[in-house]
């Protein structure tokens, strides 16, 4: 590679010739005399001094026909940062939260949300298929992440396991298309246990209905199962998700109750139960009608495992973790890279802050 005082490539300054079919001179002989000495130069680290004393070339001739390598992409220079290793993510995630047992997937280069979804949906189903055990009760929050999560299930036979939705989902459109009980079968099904449905609205439109429900013996069975759960599996939902979470795209809340969140400063929710910057549910009216457990049980709870794969969800996830709802984390590095970005951020005004 260059040793110092040398001169190096020059940095394109306009598209190559080669490739807009430009009058500037460029020829086929440039073309292979440039893979020529970009191979002498990249791979067997050669000077371009020792370069142009090896093929008689001037070193000027040397540093063009490098400069065209790279323009018209026969050379493509990739910088591999280790802090941006998933390993050092999960590092800088226990840092900041100690108390959390991080999991962060790689994606390839340019992945989209698919792929996003995909790869942590795979890994979240291996993680759950060595960790769950029979005779365990797992309490499911359904969303698009468990869904995706429910079809990458690996089957494996877990005697007398449980599997019990945590917030309700009763409604015409649920009922029609079966999203929220088929996340549950198959969980169910991949492991031989049994599924409980939880048969009320997700969100009550009177909190005094909420109270009378929560007094049958049917509803009564399902919230025993939840309070006796060896574990809790959720995402976060966040209205700046890149797949919009199912809860505001399904008719569950209106205009007013969207209006009424967005002024009571929510940036997140738990099996449909919302919370505010630091994690707290405090002052959140819609909660009053929501059929989803209360986040004191969730914060205090030993083994909860938060899954998610979209950075548009970094600050919903920042919050929970602030609010120490979560156990165990399992998220994609662009999200964790985006988490990280949420903490600087923050303790960033915390500093303007004080300094004012």
């Amino acid at each position: 590679m260059p040793q110092p005082g040398e001169d190096t490539p020059s940095a394109p300054s306009s598209p190559s010739p080669y490739l807009t079919g430009s009058a500037e001179p460029s020829t086929d002989t440039s073309v292979v005399q440039a893979v020529q000495i970009a191979r002498l130069y990249y791979q067997q680290g050669l000077t371009t001094d020792a370069i142009a004393r090896e093929l008689g070339l001037s070193r000027p001739r040397v540093s063009r026909l490098l400069t065209l390598a790279r323009r018209t992409g026969l050379v493509e220079i990739r910088i591999h940062d280790p802090q941006e290793h998933p390993q050092h993510l999960e590092a800088g995630l226990h840092a900041h939260w100690p108390g959390i047992r991080a999991q962060v997937i790689s994606l390839p280069p340019d992945a989209v949300q698919a792929t996003r979804m995909e790869r942590v949906a795979q890994a979240a189903a291996h993680w759950l298929g060595t960790h769950l055990r029979p005779r365990m009760t797992v309490g499911i929050a359904w969303g698009n992440t468990l869904d995706a999560v429910s079809q990458a299930l690996t089957p494996r036979p877990l005697p007398d396991t449980n599997f019990v939705q945590l917030n309700g989902s009763a409604s015409a459109y649920d009922f029609n298309s079966g999203f929220v009980a088929d996340t549950l079968l198959r969980f169910a099904r991949a492991f031989g246990g049994r599924a409980h449905l939880f048969p009320v609205p997700t969100f009550f439109d009177d909190p005094a209905t909420k109270t009378a429900m929560w007094r049958e013996r049917s509803v009564g069975h399902i919230l025993a199962l939840q309070r006796q759960a060896d574990m809790l599996v959720f995402s976060v939902g966040s209205v700046k998700a890149a797949t919009p979470s199912h809860v505001h795209t399904a008719g569950y809340l209106d205009a007013g109750d969207l209006d009424s969140l967005e002024r009571q400063g929510v940036v997140g929710d738990i099996a449909t139960v919302f919370y505010g910057q630091d994690g707290s549910s405090r002052g959140i009216s819609l909660n009053a009608r929501a059929s989803g457990p209360d986040l004191q049980f969730v914060r205090s709870h030993p083994n909860t495992v938060c899954i998610v794969a979209d950075p548009g969800k970094a600050a919903a996830l920042h919050a929970g973790l602030q609010g120490q709802l979560i156990r165990t984390l399992i998220v994609d590095e662009t999200t964790a890279r985006a988490l990280l970005e949420q903490v600087t951020g923050a303790e960033n005004a915390g500093k303007q802050g004080r300094s004012t």
